[in-house]
This record gives structure tokens, sequence and C-alpha cells, in this order.
């Protein structure tokens, strides 16, 4: 790995939301971006898959904006499914889903889901799509935790 070729401008992080007519689901994913960017020296942006803004599309062409050649997007989701596996992908231009894992593409257009009208995403560089977040231990230390507080 060559390290001094990895300057921030060149990787982007967007973070992927559901999105709901509640407001909970966008503050906590805005909470969340909030403090994985004081840990991180990347660009973060967060995106929704429907009912709220900023859109995927939107997120994608701010951190194209800014200047970055590749762009790793996680859903911040706990479980693979339908919006993980074919949504989401499908909104990005990756090959409509199925086990998309890293793909690398030339976006000319895209279907957002949900929203008032079809944006396009402006970004010719890379993304990496990631895995739901899945059974990790440190969610497990978030149950313990919360079981905990409530003894």
């Amino acid at each position: 790995m060559v390290t001094n070729s990895n300057s921030n401008s060149e990787i982007g992080v967007l973070l992927v939301g559901h999105g709901s007519r509640l407001p909970y689901g966008k503050d906590v994913l805005s909470q969340l971006a909030s403090i994985y960017k004081e840990q991180t020296e990347y660009p973060v942006e967060i995106g929704f898959m429907n009912m709220n803004k900023p859109s995927i599309p939107a997120s994608i062409n701010k951190l194209a904006e800014m200047g970055v050649e590749k762009i790793v997007v996680t859903p911040v989701f706990l479980a693979p499914g339908v919006h993980t596996r074919q949504d989401i992908p499908r909104i990005l231009g990756l090959n409509n889903g199925d086990d998309t894992h890293e793909h690398s593409h030339n976006h000319h257009h895209s279907h957002s889901h949900d929203h008032d009208e079809d944006e396009e995403i402006n970004f010719h560089g890379e993304i990496v799509y990631t895995d739901p977040l899945g059974a990790d231990p440190k969610i497990a230390d978030i149950i313990k935790d919360r079981v905990n507080n409530a003894l």
C-alpha cells in the first residue's frame, strides 16, 4: 500500500440510510456521520434511498464536486435485503444489485427511488459498495449496554 498517494481529496465516503417521513432516522444517520467525520480524514456525506434529502445521487454529486476519484458507499443497515442488494445498487448504477461488493462504473444516469424527480449522477470515478453493518461484535456491545442500562 502506498500511503502518500491517498490524499484526503481522492476518497469520499457516503453513508446511506433508508429514509422516513419521521425525522429520527435522518437525525441518527447525521449524528453517525458527524462522529465518523471526527475519526477519518475523508469527506463524509449522507444520502437517503427515499423520502429524505439529500438523495443518494445528490450526495454522490456533492462528493464528485469536491474532486474525489473513489467513493466508498456503506449502507447503514443491519442486514442485507432488497434495499441493500437491489435498490441502492440500482440507484448507484451498479449492475442492478445481486451480490454487489465492489464495482467501478462510469455513471451517466441513475434512477432515484421515490424522489420528486430522477436525479442524474455526475461522477465518473469508482464506486466501492460495501456490505451493511451485519452481526458485528460492536453492535452486540451496544445491545449489552442497552440491556444493562435498562436493569
